[in-house]
């Protein structure tokens, strides 16, 4: 089946990539598992098909990550809110993997692992509560330091936007398009995936009324366990 759309994760290892699909795909929490080169998962969004990619983040993986990214509807790029590392590596070594995404690339920016610093994220996500919902006094700061604020993402963002030469104004607010997340609890998974895909839909309609697709047929991939398949071992 040749997907409509492609959405990709990228950022360095242990940000909890893998961990996040399986949380919103598989509606459960996988451990530390190193991805080996790249894998997906194909998901349904009303009459859309599109692939979510999960990447490896080391670096021996890395020359992986454009090929990865081509064509891409949507990028997410993803940090540890408890390593500060984590987020400059994403402007140092995981921005420039983009360049072969499409034009129009949708970008989120997403801080993982809030639940270590975030009282507030140790509870799993109600299904009907909306993010806007929320008491913001509810949290209150746990034993692990949070090395990464909401503000750094935000910075990250517009660096995004300048690098990709993009105008503020013609892209979402990047207030929008940063989120915090915890794959462990699935707090706010589900509003970041649903997010994004929301955001592609547009232009997967763009893209049907130009013409064939340039995304890979996805039969041409072995299938793997379940719903996800691996192309790279």
């Amino acid at each position: 089946m040749k997907p409509d759309g492609k959405v990709v994760l990228l950022g360095d290892m242990n940000v909890g990539k893998t961990s996040l699909l399986h949380r919103y795909m598989e509606r459960r929490f996988q451990g530390t598992v190193s991805t080996v080169g790249g894998a997906f998962f194909l998901k349904q969004w009303g009459p859309h098909h599109i692939s979510l990619w999960d990447t490896a983040g080391r670096e021996q993986f890395h020359g992986l990550g454009s090929m990865y990214c081509r064509g891409a509807a949507a990028v997410i790029l993803t940090y540890d809110v408890t390593n500060l590392q984590s987020i400059v590596e994403l402007e140092d070594r995981f921005l420039a993997l983009t360049d072969t995404a499409n034009a129009d690339c949708i970008f989120a920016v997403v801080g993982n692992k809030v639940d270590l610093t975030d009282s507030c994220a140790l509870l799993p996500e109600a299904e009907d509560e909306r993010p806007s919902e929320k008491p913001a006094s509810g949290c209150v700061p746990t034993k692990v330091k949070r090395q990464v604020h909401a503000d750094d993402a935000i910075a990250l963002y517009k660096k995004i936007l300048k690098y990709r030469m993009l105008d503020e104004k013609d892209v979402p607010a990047a207030e929008k398009m940063c989120f915090e997340t915890s794959a462990k609890t699935g707090y706010m998974v589900d509003h970041l995936f649903e997010t994004v895909f929301d955001m592609v839909v547009p232009t997967i309609l763009e893209q049907k009324a130009e013409g064939p697709s340039q995304i890979v047929d996805l039969n041409n991939c072995k299938t793997a366990k379940n719903t996800q398949r691996s192309c790279c071992r």
